[in-house]
């Protein structure tokens, strides 16, 4: 298994740039696994694909408005885009500046005074505020928007899922984002059960894998939680015969991440809160996970790896190549595909 075996040529003109209006309006490729059959669907359709006693399992974080502008002692311009929260103060923080050395002061606009105290990998810095810098997010960040969107985001909810609550990610959970509050009733209304878990999304997560051999390529680290609530729900779905449907790549890992805590040989699934780095690769066996619902991922990233564990890697890369043909869109803002 070589990195390259993930890799696909996608024109440049198939990268969404802006979000479907509505959201349920964005197109869903359905791939059956076995024998690989294909159909083409509209989001909303949703409803007519899932099965009473069936359970979708969303991820609830909220995207931090992590863009932030300052200005250093000198008056030259920086931008902070902050990663993690280490505690009350102090962030990890992506720096775009130069001279942002240890020791080294720089001013929020209209927010408070920030030092950079460490140094980490590449142009990521510790940072701690002189206060929360929290409590100025709503008038001095930004949600921060994928490199590969040009346009201008008119209503920063848009990166947002409409069922998202914990405030915690440095990018969205973006297979959640085709979902409206009516479609979310429908499929209730259908006996379609929903369940929550949340993964705050690192930024790594979107970043291609440089090694040659997938295997040697170190993962990131998200935190993650599954409550008693969502598992009592799997274990119960399991018991009548419905499907655990993950929506994104973020719940498949919580749900793995927590069926890697079963040690008693038995199949019931716990609560689970921790860090995860689980990374899914070709030839993985799924515990939890049944069905997924995702977006369309960036060539030889980890997630498309994800997908092909899930699918098999010809058959992915063969639904990809009808996508493109298709005129489906790619990425954060592109369409949808059930797995089923």
């Amino acid at each position: 298994m070589k990195t390259s075996d993930f890799d696909y040529h996608l024109p440049e003109t198939s990268i969404a740039q802006t979000p479907a209006e509505p959201r349920d309006s964005s197109r869903l490729m359905v791939v059956h696994r076995d024998p690989l059959d294909v159909e083409h669907r509209i989001f909303r359709d949703l409803s007519l694909l899932l099965r009473p006693n069936d359970l979708l399992v969303l991820n609830r974080t909220r995207v931090i408005p992590a863009r932030i502008f300052a200005k250093k002692e000198t008056g030259g311009r920086v931008e902070l885009l902050l990663l993690r929260r280490r505690d009350e103060l102090t962030w990890e923080a992506l720096v775009g500046g130069k001279g942002l050395r240890v020791g080294k002061r720089v001013r929020v606009d209209n927010g408070p005074d920030a030092e950079i105290i460490e140094i980490l990998e590449g142009s990521e810095r510790l940072i701690k505020f002189s206060e929360s810098i929290e409590s100025y997010f709503p008038k001095v960040g930004n949600v921060p928007l994928p490199p590969y969107i040009h346009e201008k985001l008119n209503d920063p909810e848009r990166y947002q899922t409409v069922y998202s609550r914990d405030v915690g990610s440095a990018a969205a959970p973006t297979a959640g984002l085709h979902f409206t509050p009516q479609l979310l009733d429908e499929l209730k209304e259908k006996g379609v059960k929903i369940a929550y878990v949340t993964l705050h999304v690192g930024l790594d997560t979107f970043a291609p894998v440089t090694e040659d051999n997938p295997e040697e390529h170190k993962i990131h680290t998200e935190w993650c939680e599954l409550p008693q609530e969502t598992a009592d729900l799997i274990n119960q779905t399991k018991i009548n015969g419905g499907r655990v449907v993950a929506v994104g790549t973020t719940s498949v890992r919580t749900l793995e991440s927590a069926a890697q805590q079963i040690t008693d040989g038995s199949s019931l699934v716990t609560a689970f809160s921790a860090p995860t780095s689980i990374f899914i690769l070709p030839g993985y066996q799924f515990k939890i996970v049944d069905a997924i619902i995702t977006n369309f991922h960036l060539p030889k990233s980890t997630l498309i790896m994800l997908v092909s564990a899930f699918v098999g890697r010809e058959k992915i890369l063969s639904a990809y190549g009808t996508a493109i043909k298709e005129g489906y869109r790619f990425y954060s803002f592109g369409d949808a595909m059930l797995i089923l």
